[in-house]
């Protein structure tokens, strides 16, 4: 089993920025990827951004360029750099994580953008 919680959400104007942490705990070793999803109202959860074991790193086409991920193995922890923010990025944003053939998800967190 993997835990992944979640911090750093919050509400932020157009233009601001935000950084997402989740932090992995339990059985982490072999851990494949790691990755944010999110997920607005009335609409399907996305991927946002994964990295992978080896740093390869796979964005969204609606984020390239303003979000960043990036991940501490020290801290068994990964972040979400969110630059020039917009209201459409407003939704809940989850962490995940594949290992084996099993995947994880932390609580989620709340991103508010207003404009």
């Amino acid at each position: 089993q993997v835990q992944l919680v979640e911090s750093g959400g919050g509400l932020v104007q157009a233009g601001g920025s935000l950084r997402l942490s989740c932090v992995a705990s339990g059985s982490i070793f072999a851990i494949n990827a790691m990755g944010w999803y999110r997920q607005a109202p009335g609409k399907q959860r996305e991927l946002v951004a994964a990295i992978t074991s080896g740093d390869s790193t796979n964005y969204a086409d609606s984020v390239k360029g303003r979000f960043t991920i990036s991940r501490d193995n020290a801290k068994n922890t990964v972040y979400l750099q969110m630059n020039r923010l917009r209201p459409e990025d407003t939704a809940v944003y989850y962490c995940n994580a594949d290992r084996v053939s099993s995947r994880y998800w932390g609580q989620g967190t709340q991103v508010t953008v207003s404009s």
